[in-house]
């Protein structure tokens, strides 16, 4: 039990460390946009997809701005949720079944 409460009191560091939570942002919000991502996001429903991109609009005009958001603002480790896991693990086995059936 006593690694566990290390194990996410190190998650939540790193989590912290990264900073995009400072501007608003999510860790799906990061992705690398590959193919797999980019079709998932095509997936993703209309209200989710918009909050996606007002969080990101924001981080980019913080940044140019080179601020941050009040801490109150920023999104905890225990707020973030993974919107976009589902919609990408869906893609990347349709891929994996598109693969495997090219191969035979």
């Amino acid at each position: 039990a006593g690694g566990g409460r290390l194990l996410d009191r190190i998650r939540k560091w790193y989590y912290n460390a990264a900073g995009f939570n400072k501007l608003g942002l999510m860790r799906d919000d990061v992705l690398h946009e590959d193919d797999d991502v980019k079709e998932a996001l095509k997936r993703l429903p209309e209200h989710l997809y918009n909050e996606r991109v007002f969080r990101i609009k924001r981080a980019l005009d913080l940044s140019l701005k080179h601020q941050i958001l009040p801490r109150d603002q920023w999104v905890k480790y225990e707020e973030d949720h993974r919107y976009l896991e589902p919609y990408l693990k869906e893609v990347i086995r349709e891929r994996h079944e598109r693969e495997a059936w090219n191969k035979k």
